[in-house]
């Protein structure tokens, strides 16, 4: 028996189980985990919570060893995924993908929305993320590749005009038209604030029996009940 005839010989399961973070990966979730759910002594020896690496937002993992361990599992799910979901080939995300920035941003909280629907007690979570998620994902994906990556990696069709953007003609443009708007501010400003109240309030003092006004404690001149007014 050849080699290859021994590999398709030998048992194979129907299923993989999804990939588990590495080392670092599952420390950055840990501390997460205890700044939602810790003692106020463990919440507090974290510092400073935003600043806490969230694998999901792959820019936030700033510590060398994390990142690359983040890439190393993120590969891993990729590969999970070809594998267990892509029937078709247009489904099959593509080997380039660490080249195209909006399907890492995408692929870290697939990934993240898979690993805590894993982990629930119930099946719930996986099936909003296997009937909302996932196929999100792949229209999105299928949407924005359509079929520049298909048998090798093309450059970035968007890059003239995204160069464009950054060039200083379309940068001033857009800087006078910041400018134009603050400018426009103190004429509409009025629009926005509330009417101040006609006259000033009064503080007076009033005979109860006979309804007269006897003093004004804000300054104003007193008066007497006419007849024509009402008592209360």
């Amino acid at each position: 028996m050849t080699t290859e005839q021994a590999r398709r010989a030998a048992p194979s399961p129907m299923v993989f189980p999804f990939p588990v973070p590495v080392e670092q990966v599952r420390l950055a979730y840990r501390e997460l985990h205890i700044a939602i759910n810790g003692t106020e002594e463990e919440k507090k020896a974290l510092g400073h919570h935003a600043l806490l690496p969230r694998p999901w937002e792959p820019a936030t993992c700033l510590d060398p060893e994390l990142r690359y361990q983040l890439w190393e599992w993120l590969e891993d799910v990729v590969a999970w995924l070809n594998r267990e979901y892509a029937w078709d080939v247009s489904g099959l995300i593509p080997s380039c993908w660490p080249l195209h920035p909006h399907m890492v941003h995408e692929i870290a909280v697939l990934a993240d929305q898979r690993r805590r629907a894993g982990l629930a007690m119930t099946s719930d979570a996986l099936e909003e993320w296997h009937r909302y998620c996932l196929p999100a994902f792949t229209d999105r994906m299928r949407n924005r590749l359509r079929a520049h990556c298909d048998d090798e990696h093309k450059s970035w069709p968007a890059k003239p005009r995204h160069n464009e953007h950054l060039g200083e003609a379309s940068t001033q443009r857009r800087e006078n038209a910041f400018a134009r708007d603050v400018d426009a501010l103190p004429a509409n400003r009025r629009a926005y604030e509330q009417p101040e109240p006609v006259g000033r309030p009064r503080l007076v003092e009033v005979d109860l029996d006979t309804g007269e006004i006897k003093d004004d404690l804000l300054g104003a001149q007193p008066r007497t009940r006419t007849e024509k007014e009402p008592r209360d």
